[in-house]
């Protein structure tokens, strides 16, 4: 569902300003040749998009060419669609400020933007897409973003309708196989997790059975993953689940695995609260963005 209420700006904690300083501190590593032979004049440059996409990462748009000293003028707004058209192309922004450093933050600022958009837009086409089909719980996405990159592309999903899901190993407390082989079983590993998480943590457990997930609810799990089912198999699994366990215990049933834009029909079913999914954030395709110096 879409953010409800408020600026998605305001979700960015303080230090991701530091992320950007880290970016320039790669790209220009010593000296900028580039720069020195445009010089200082102040010059504007415009922003075009040119395929048709959601609008996500402003913030991080605005502060690569604070951080440049140029100022930027939007004329669409974060979550808006970027329609080129006919034409090919539709100003997005007007960034202002000395011609070396608008070229300075050119890339920087490009290549983030279109990745955040990139992940924006396939959200908002598989919100889309689940919510025709008729599925009233939540989208999210999962954990297997880009290191160092995750602030972006999970802001991404956010802007785009898509539940961000957990957005580090501290959010909640996840046991997966390798957890349960290497404690021994599922319900050693959760009473551990709820030891060390307390009150405060959900506890969420990967299971591949049904017995899996007998387990791990009988053991106090807060969201059951049933993963790697196949459509009809986890449709099955889900409702016998929550028959079985019906006004006994409360708990969340997620599924996981493989979910694309072209298979997750199969797996639609309201037994299911979360379908999560990395595709909405792994290989998507460039949202196409230049930036050229008015001239």
């Amino acid at each position: 569902m879409a953010l409800q209420h408020g600026n998605p700006a305001d979700l960015l904690p303080v230090h991701w300003k530091s992320q950007i300083t880290a970016w320039f501190a790669e790209d220009t590593p010593s000296f900028d040749y580039g720069g020195f032979v445009v010089g200082d004049s102040e010059r504007t440059a415009t922003l075009f998009g040119k395929s048709k996409a959601i609008l996500a990462g402003v913030p991080f748009f605005d502060e690569i060419f604070a951080q440049a000293g140029c100022t930027v003028k939007w004329h669409l707004k974060e979550g808006a669609e970027v329609d080129p058209g006919s034409k090919g192309k539709i100003a997005v922004a007007t960034v202002t400020g000395p011609v070396r450093k608008l070229l300075l933050g050119e890339r920087v600022a490009l290549n983030t933007l279109s990745r955040c958009s990139a992940v924006a837009t396939k959200s908002r086409n598989m919100e889309e897409l689940v919510r025709k089909a008729g599925y009233k719980g939540i989208l999210a996405g999962t954990r297997k973003t880009t290191p160092g990159f995750r602030l972006v592309e999970k802001y991404g999903m956010i802007v785009g309708g898509v539940d961000g899901h957990r957005h580090d190993l501290s959010s909640m407390i996840m046991l997966k196989d390798n957890h349960i082989w290497a404690r021994g079983s599922i319900t050693e590993a959760v009473k551990a997790a709820k030891s060390a998480g307390g009150f405060a943590l959900k506890v969420e457990v990967e299971v591949d059975s049904e017995e899996g997930a007998d387990e791990a609810i009988a053991a106090g799990a807060d969201i059951i993953m049933l993963d790697n089912f196949d459509g009809d198999g986890l449709k099955v699994a889900a409702r016998s689940i929550r028959q079985r366990w019906a006004a006994k215990r409360e708990f969340l049933l997620e599924c996981s695995g493989g979910l694309t834009s072209e298979n997750v029909g199969t797996y639609i079913n309201n037994d299911i609260d979360i379908i999560s999914t990395s595709s909405i954030h792994q290989g998507v395709p460039h949202v196409d963005f230049s930036l050229k110096i008015d001239h």
